[in-house]
């Protein structure tokens, strides 16, 4: 029999540290799942040519996509090439879009996050700004690395949000506070998703699928980061638990 915790699938990253090949995922991500959702996190290692992903979705309740120092490969949307030595991770890439593609053909609960939130928009044929403080009346969404790491993660801009969306059925307002630790963004909004907030200057900073019986919701801020200690990321993780535990029953 299954545990009565569900089981929530976190993507993870493919490094090298020579000589070694590591999977790896920041804490935060993995901890958020157990405080904020309930859930029991399970680690999935960026090996898309030897995991079988539909029978290991057989066996999830529901996914996370994280985020990531790389940045996703710009063939996928068919932009320009990156700056040299810019962080790539194909395999990456590979399993985490994998993963948001199985998910939503089974209606299987997903939340994306940072670079899981441009990987869904780039699955649904968006398209990507590589570095959104070099666009025009654009902020600079950059963390700055002489703060501290909860200095980072602290609130720092509005997000404006949808009225009639998923966000604003929170209740905590029309706008909420928002951390902002990303050098990629939303350009071209993909087919078949939705806007659930902006930042100030327009950045399209959280979307959602367009569809009435799927939980698929993605923000480029990290709500995962102290997830119990700001209302608004507690209930945004609160949504996905209910979904993940609605799935888990009607899946039994």
């Amino acid at each position: 029999m299954r545990d009565a915790l569900p089981l929530i699938g976190v993507t993870s990253d493919r490094s090298i540290e020579a000589p070694h090949h590591l999977h790896q995922v920041g804490e935060k991500y993995v901890k958020s799942i157990v405080d904020g959702a309930n859930g029991l996190p399970v680690i999935i290692p960026a090996l898309p040519n030897e995991i079988d992903v539909e029978k290991l979705l057989d066996r999830l309740d529901g996914v996370m996509i994280t985020g990531s120092y790389s940045m996703l490969e710009p063939h996928h949307y068919d932009g320009p090439a990156l700056p040299a030595g810019t962080l790539i991770d194909p395999a990456r890439d590979a399993m985490s879009m994998a993963l948001i593609k199985g998910a939503i053909a089974r209606k299987m609960p997903i939340l994306c996050i940072c670079r899981g939130f441009q990987e869904l928009n780039v699955v649904y044929g968006g398209t990507l700004y590589q570095a959104v403080h070099n666009e025009a009346g654009m902020l600079d969404h950059r963390d700055d690395k002489s703060l501290t790491f909860a200095e980072q993660y602290a609130p720092v801009h509005d997000l404006e949000l949808t009225q009639g969306g998923l966000l604003a059925s929170f209740e905590l307002g029309n706008t909420v506070q928002v951390n902002s630790i990303h050098e990629q963004g939303i350009k071209d909004l993909g087919q078949g998703l939705l806007i659930e907030g902006r930042a100030p200057d327009g950045l399209i900073e959280a979307i959602r699928l367009d569809s009435d019986d799927q939980f698929c919701l993605a923000l480029q801020f990290h709500p995962e980061y102290r997830v119990k200690e700001n209302e608004f990321y507690t209930a945004i993780f609160s949504a996905f638990s209910e979904a993940v535990r609605s799935y888990q029953t009607s899946n039994k």
